[in-house]
């Protein structure tokens, strides 16, 4: 069976619901490395759209089926996007661009907070991908590795001249950028790439899950907003102030109260009593 029949026969992307608050993300092709296709950016698109209206899921865990996270854009299938049909030249070329480059701004957007579970390579967009969640944990297999500027184009792609520096700072943002390094898990944890180096990334994505979902829905959901509007703060001053606004709104739905009592009553808080 050839690789495109196998593909037009599987998703490529699966979601599975390990409990309904938590989703697992998997980009589906594995024999490829889980590169990026557009049929795979569709079919991301679609399922982060489904979890962003879905009111009961409360985590999202991204991660890659097989050998690897996602080894970035397939240069064996270089073809237009589902948004560039009729157009040719530039205009589709920034159609298509744009519709890849929607992603990390859709992980950015969802209500939930996102770890992403890397297993072996996150090259290119499955790095960008990959800085673009809330939280990385890594497998000791992990390698990373920005790789844009190796094929011909600049090295700033799908968000990552955005996510990077925020995350290891703007020096070392340079280097990986402009040498296009490969760095392992171990170089990565020490530039804060990622929070954790473990055996199993999935099974520690889902154990923090667990964490996430012991905590009030609106306190996490407003944890995440407050955290990426702060990153752009024009002072101090203003992210305090959208800080004090936040949890004085946090703290006249109940919520607050329900965890005091909780936790004089010695139990875990149970959220859906919260009205």
């Amino acid at each position: 069976m050839t690789e495109a029949a196998t593909e037009a026969d599987a998703p490529l992307v699966l979601v599975d619901r390990p409990r309904p608050e938590i989703a697992v993300v998997t980009l589906n092709r594995p024999d490829r490395m889980n590169a990026i296709s557009f049929a795979l950016v569709d079919e991301l698109h679609a399922a982060l759209d489904d979890i962003g209206r879905d009111n009961t899921c409360r985590v999202v865990v991204l991660t890659g089926a097989g050998r690897g996270f996602c080894s970035g854009l397939d240069l064996a299938q270089i073809e237009g996007s589902s948004t560039s049909e009729g157009t040719t030249g530039p205009r589709a070329g920034m159609l298509s661009q744009a519709h890849i480059a929607e992603l990390p701004l859709k992980l950015r957007r969802l209500q939930q907070p996102v770890i992403a579970a890397v297993n072996g390579a996150a090259y290119g967009g499955g790095f960008a991908l990959a800085l673009a969640c809330d939280i990385r944990v890594a497998s000791s297999s992990a390698t990373f590795c920005s790789q844009f500027i190796k094929v011909g184009i600049g090295g700033c792609d799908i968000g990552i001249s955005y996510t990077l520096p925020r995350i290891v700072g703007a020096g070392r943002a340079f280097d990986l950028l402009l040498t296009a390094r490969k760095i392992d898990a171990v170089e990565a944890q020490g530039m804060g790439v990622v929070s954790e180096v473990v055996d199993d990334a999935v099974v520690r994505a889902l154990e923090l899950a667990e964490v996430i979902c012991d905590y009030s829905p609106f306190g996490v959901v407003m944890t995440k907003e407050v955290m990426w509007s702060n990153l752009d703060a024009s002072s101090f001053e203003a992210a305090i102030h959208l800080e004090n606004r936040t949890q004085i709104l946090a703290s006249t739905g109940g919520e607050v109260m329900e965890a005091a009592t909780a936790f004089m009553e010695k139990r875990k808080p149970d959220w859906s009593r919260v009205q």
